[in-house]
C-alpha cells in the first residue's frame, strides 16, 4: 500500500530527528512547499559547540526545568529553528512544516508536541502557513499558523505546553 503524502513527509521528519543530540527530546522538522522539501532541521548545539550527548548531561534536566520553559538554558538550536535557518524566506512563504518529536530515553512520540514560544515566533515570521505534528504513526495534528497570531500566548505570559 502506498503511503499518503502527509505520512511520507512525517516519516522523513522522523528520520531527520535521528540526528538529534538532546538527552531529553529530539525533534525533526522539514519544510515543504509545492511538494518539494525546502529544508530540514534537527535538535543540536550550534556548530562547533559540544552537544549534550557528548557532554553526558543536560543543564535543563539537571535543574528539573519543566517542558516548554527556560529555553535560554538549553544548549541546542531547535529543529524548527534549524530548518528555518537553512532556508530562504521567499521559499518558506506559504509552506508547510512537518514536525515529529520523540522522547530521547524511551523513543516514544512526544505527547502533545508543539513548537515552543520562540519557535512559534520564528515560524510566523518565516511565512510558514501550516504545521503538521505527528502524534503517533497514524495520527497527527494540523495547526494553522494564523491561529498562533490570533491567540498570542505571550500576552498572557503562559509557560510550557
Amino acid at each position: 500500500m502506498r503511503t499518503d503524502k502527509i505520512n511520507y513527509y512525517l516519516d522523513i521528519a522522523e528520520t531527520v530527528l535521528e540526528r538529534g543530540t538532546c538527552l531529553r527530546r529530539n525533534y525533526g522538522a522539514i519544510i515543504v512547499k509545492n511538494d518539494a522539501i525546502i529544508s530540514t532541521g534537527y535538535v543540536g548545539a550550534p556548530r562547533g559547540r559540544k552537544n549534550c550527548i557528548d557532554m553526558g548531561y543536560c543543564v535543563r534536566e539537571n535543574l528539573k526545568v519543566p517542558r516548554g520553559e527556560r529555553y535560554e538554558l538549553c544548549r541546542s538550536v531547535h529543529a524548527e529553528q534549524n530548518a528555518i535557518i537553512n532556508a530562504a524566506r521567499e521559499d518558506m512563504i506559504g509552506s508547510v512544516m512537518f514536525l515529529v518529536g520523540k522522547d530521547a530515553k524511551t523513543g516514544e512520540y512526544v505527547e502533545n508536541a508543539s513548537a515552543c514560544s520562540l519557535c512559534k515566533r520564528m515560524i510566523i515570521n518565516a511565512g510558514i502557513e501550516k504545521i503538521i505534528i505527528r502524534n503517533s504513526k497514524d495520527r497527527h495534528t494540523d495547526i494553522d499558523v494564523n491561529d498562533w497570531i490570533i491567540n498570542d500566548e505571550s500576552i498572557e505570559g503562559l509557560m510550557g505546553y
